[in-house]
């Protein structure tokens, strides 16, 4: 009975360590607040991401921490690409934006940075998908890549639990 009690509990601590080791670093959980990023990500959502991944796209949602705040975002452009906010809307080397799934106009802060912008190595431009609502690149710049925490993998709809 004592070695079955021991061996449970040697078992218990090395999932234990496992679950940490998958949550701590190589997966990461974390909770949208606000609706910056409606209708893709919701207030309240759990959102799953993938630590490990370095190299990111267009449209990618990224979980990154700027200014002391996690956030959910989408990457806009990254390294090389120059970002032009007009009153056309988005320009992304020289091409206006058709976004299918964003149903606010995109526009300038007037107390955010000056475009155009050209993005640096290791350097991306975010965007919330409720542009009105959100807190981006418009505003705080560009992103770092050691800022990205990952890319979100899979989102559990936590709003009404």
């Amino acid at each position: 009975m004592r070695k079955e009690l021991r061996i449970l509990i040697l078992k218990a601590g090395a999932a234990f360590v496992a679950l940490v080791i998958l949550t701590g670093l190589i997966f990461g959980f974390d909770r949208q607040c606000g609706d910056s990023m409606s209708p893709a990500v919701k207030d309240g959502d759990l959102v799953f991401f993938y630590r490990l991944q370095k190299e990111y796209n267009r449209s990618d949602l990224v979980v990154l921490e700027k200014e002391s705040d996690v956030q959910v975002r989408r990457i806009i452009a990254g390294p090389g690409d120059r970002v032009d906010i007009s009153e056309n809307g988005l320009e992304i080397n020289g091409y206006l934006q058709q976004e299918d799934d964003i149903y606010t106009d995109t526009m300038r802060f007037a107390e955010g940075i000056d475009f155009p912008v050209t993005v640096g190595q290791e350097e991306y431009f975010v965007l919330g998908d409720n542009r009105e609502n959100a807190r981006d690149s418009r505003m705080y710049g560009l992103v770092k890549q050691k800022e990205i925490k990952g890319t979100v993998i899979s989102l559990l709809r936590r709003r009404g639990l």
